[in-house]
């Protein structure tokens, strides 16, 4: 694993135990993975527990198989006062040529929770880059749909 600012990155090979009986990763597992690095990045933004508040336009782009290697990249779109968006795709590399397809890719809602366990303020983050500035823009329209 490993952190990078606004976003955590994670490693994880498919095994027997996450597939199918035709060897394409389950659905759930992949969303596990998802959940995990999102909320490893939230931790690591907030400084306190983070909770999956909900999952949405989650797309299963194209399937991963047994023996794949994953690689599962979570990053904060935005933060508001108790929450925040985060960003999680799921790229998977197939032996032997080893070339990155996306897989998967959805964006969760994390609540950030004080010793009491309940919602916390956030800290805020700010976008930097033109692709974080597009998604910090978009991420308050995800957030009005979601709250319709």
């Amino acid at each position: 694993m490993e952190a990078v600012e606004n976003g955590t990155t994670m490693a994880e090979v498919v095994f027997p135990n996450d597939t199918n009986p035709i060897g394409i990763v389950h659905g759930g597992r992949i969303i596990q993975l998802m959940d995990i690095a999102c909320a490893i990045c939230a931790q690591m933004h907030s400084g306190k527990i983070a909770v999956t508040a909900g999952i949405d336009q989650v797309s299963f782009k194209q399937p991963a198989k047994l023996g794949d290697i994953l690689t599962i990249k979570a990053h904060i779109t935005r933060t508001f006062i108790t929450s925040m968006e985060i960003y999680a795709e799921v790229w998977a590399m197939r032996l032997p040529d080893l070339i990155p397809f996306l897989s998967n890719e959805a964006y969760f809602t994390f609540v950030v929770l004080d010793e009491h366990a309940k919602p916390t303020a956030v800290l805020p983050m700010k976008p930097k880059t033109v692709t974080e500035k597009k998604q910090y823009r978009e991420a308050l329209n995800r957030r009005n749909k979601r709250l319709a």
